[in-house]
């Protein structure tokens, strides 16, 4: 079905993130993928580059981001579009949860700094 309801995801846990999946090919979606991504107080992302473009829109809390060596503090209502093979992190230093809804096309995969592949579950 082409809507779903905010209890109408599925969850995954990853690097002390939640990532709550919407939209997904295992959902239906041929082209797209869109989800929740959640962090507690003091979370520090892992780097990782990305084989898609992403857009990361915050819907609450202060999170911060370094996209190719440069960290930018985010607040509600900010976008990043991540580039294509960028290399990318997600952190929350502050005191409070951030929220962030991130988009990209099918078939996203990271690769870690230790040359690892990841292949989210909620990107297929």
């Amino acid at each position: 079905m082409p809507i779903r309801t905010s209890e109408d995801h599925y969850t995954h846990r990853m690097h002390g993130a939640q990532f709550h999946s919407y939209v997904a090919p295992s959902r239906g979606s041929r082209q797209l993928c869109a989800w929740r991504t959640e962090l507690e107080p003091g979370t520090t992302g892992a780097p990782h580059a990305v084989s898609h473009e992403e857009i990361f829109l915050v819907l609450a809390g202060s999170p911060s981001i370094t996209l190719e060596g440069k960290r930018i503090q985010l607040s509600a209502g900010d976008v990043v579009l991540v580039p294509q093979s960028a290399t990318v992190q997600l952190d929350n230093p502050g005191g409070s949860a951030a929220a962030l809804w991130v988009t990209t096309s099918v078939g996203l995969t990271a690769t870690t700094a230790d040359g690892g592949t990841i292949t989210p579950p909620w990107t297929r």
